[in-house]
């Protein structure tokens, strides 16, 4: 029981900051930042839905939102949004059903084969949040790294060349995250599984035997006075 506790909160403890860097690098806007900080005064980010310029000076920022979703974006923005929400909505609901899952949480109290199933959708959520997240993170990356490579590789310079930030980053760390997070809770608890059907069985058994023997034990301390009188009715009736 300890072992499975141990594994719970730890659990829980990766898929909190890894639910928490996804939404943070989702919603950020540093995807994407210029790599050439000797030639600027002002550093450049940009993001899935803004771009912003700090200026390196004072420190001001000013920020400009992209288009409406509804406009001509390219096939790399587009999808590192849809696969990023993905992931935060389901690294947010395995973490919330995780909760719900924990032994210390008074959830169904009397129901903890149902609440180890709850542990193991919640990893399973986990597991499927990580996939499109490290997907989206990645690709992202590698996309600016071919970018840039092939324009340096052409001797191509057209005035701000980029590389990815710590959004960026932060999505990555968030994936991996919720995939160990989702191990913890799918492929660890499951070696608990056994045993806590066990119990469950073996405490029902024991309350039905309980059951039994109280039903006996009433029926043969029955006062004879009552069953006499239980016979007259009876042939009363009859008659």
């Amino acid at each position: 029981a300890g072992m499975r506790f141990f594994l719970q909160y730890v659990g829980c403890f990766f898929a909190f900051f890894s639910a928490g860097f996804l939404i943070t690098s989702t919603w950020t806007d540093c995807w994407m930042v210029n790599a050439d900080d000797s030639l600027e005064v002002s550093t450049k980010c940009r993001g899935l839905w803004w771009e912003c310029v700090t200026n390196v000076f004072d420190g001001i920022q000013t920020c400009d939102e992209y288009d409406s979703i509804y406009a001509e974006h390219s096939v790399k923005l587009v999808l590192t949004r849809a696969m990023m929400i993905t992931a935060d909505i389901l690294s947010g609901f395995g973490f919330l059903f995780l909760v719900l899952g924990l032994d210390c949480v008074k959830f169904l109290p009397d129901e903890p084969l149902i609440k180890l199933r709850i542990c193991l959708v919640s990893g399973g959520m986990l597991l499927l949040a990580g996939l499109p997240g490290i997907t989206g993170s990645v690709w992202y990356a590698v996309d600016v790294y071919v970018e840039r490579s092939s324009l340096l590789f052409h001797n191509v310079f057209l005035g701000i060349q980029y590389k990815f930030g710590w959004s960026c980053w932060l999505g990555m760390a968030g994936s991996l995250g919720c995939f160990l997070a989702g191990s913890l809770l799918t492929c660890c608890m499951y070696l608990f599984r056994e045993t806590s059907s066990g119990r469950l069985r073996s405490t029902y058994s024991l309350r039905n035997g309980y059951s039994s023997a109280a039903t006996i034990v009433t029926n043969v301390h029955l006062p004879s006075s009552q069953t006499a009188t239980a016979k007259m009715y009876a042939v009363d009736t009859r008659v």
